[in-house]
């Protein structure tokens, strides 16, 4: 399975959770508000995308409509307030992708 994580900036959430789940998925991630955004060919190429919060599925539906309306767009609800890799960050994403997949 192809799956797509996608936050603000690509720094943090995102980055750690396409690290994390890269063994257990074919995994990339990207950003909405960062210098290299995410693009159509991004979320075409996922079979499910993967936001940490509900305003960042939002806003892939006003950029893209046809693709978010072809796409499982998933939300885990995990606030901006992580580093990359950080051991929390790591937890809460085991626990909120076990729930999913």
């Amino acid at each position: 399975m192809k799956v797509l994580f996608v936050c603000n900036q690509n720094e943090n959430r995102s980055k750690t959770a396409e690290k994390l789940f890269k063994s257990r998925f074919q995994t990339k991630s990207a950003g909405l508000f960062n210098d290299n955004p995410v693009k159509a060919s991004a979320l075409e190429w996922a079979d499910t995308v993967v936001v940490m919060e509900d305003h960042q599925r939002s806003e892939i539906a006003k950029r893209f409509p046809k693709q978010y309306m072809q796409k499982r767009i998933l939300s885990l609800d995990i606030p901006d307030i992580y580093h990359y890799n950080q051991p929390e960050l790591v937890e809460i994403l085991k626990s909120k992708i076990r729930g999913l997949f």
